[in-house]
């Protein structure tokens, strides 16, 4: 496998340890850096993350990154969030308070509901594995090697909405309500479930982001 180096942004609420090692594992030449020259310098980034959306948000602010990553869209380069990567890719988010997010995607960041579609209360944070389907056609997306139903792992409070169900590649269902599982603009890709902790299926969309869609 023919597989191109990654680079790994560390801004401090990062899961980079499991994120570096999946990765490693695919056979990828991993850089894990926050600095500025060096993530524009990449040709393909990964924007992992944990926590909450506001301190996500200030995080970035801090280490000036904030513009590299609205350069990286704008030059088309693949740019893979994660868990709360993926949040943030999105325009604005709900946790705590009010919060404007890269703006890559257009979409908000909101609770998921704390009941079922029959008004039952359910467990949050959404800690497990769940399936996920498609929601548009998987064809040349990072997910076009994998098989729906597949198992993913999943931690969370919040969930992306983009604007546009176009953006929303697959989803899954918690409570009867359909979950934005992976949502993609363009280059600009987002996985709410961790890739990195889920076995082969995970695994799967790591290479395919190695090499390429």
């Amino acid at each position: 496998m023919n597989a191109h180096k990654i680079t790994i942004i560390d801004y401090g609420v990062g899961n980079l340890l499991s994120v570096y090692r999946g990765f490693e594992y695919c056979g990828a030449e991993v850089v894990i850096t926050n600095d500025p020259k060096k993530i524009l310098s990449s040709s393909r980034i990964v924007l992992p993350g944990v926590g909450a959306f506001p301190n996500g948000m200030k995080a970035l602010n801090s280490l000036k990154l904030i513009d590299s990553l609205k350069e990286i869209a704008h030059r088309d380069l693949p740019l893979l969030g994660i868990c709360l990567g993926m949040q943030l890719l999105l325009d604005e988010g709900e946790e705590f308070e009010i919060s404007k997010g890269l703006g890559l995607i257009p979409g908000r960041v909101v609770p998921i509901p704390h009941q079922t579609i029959h008004g039952v209360k359910h467990k949050i944070p959404y800690i497990g594995w769940s399936s996920i389907v498609s929601n548009n056609s998987w064809k040349n997306t990072l997910l076009h090697e994998n098989k729906e139903r597949e198992y993913f792992y999943f931690v969370h409070s919040f969930m992306g909405l983009p604007l546009k169900s176009e953006n929303i590649i697959a989803n899954y269902e918690y409570g009867g309500h359909q979950i934005p599982a992976m949502i993609q603009m363009g280059n600009v890709i987002g996985c709410q479930f961790h890739p990195e902790k889920s076995g082969e299926a995970g695994l799967k969309i790591l290479k395919r982001f190695c090499v390429g869609q």
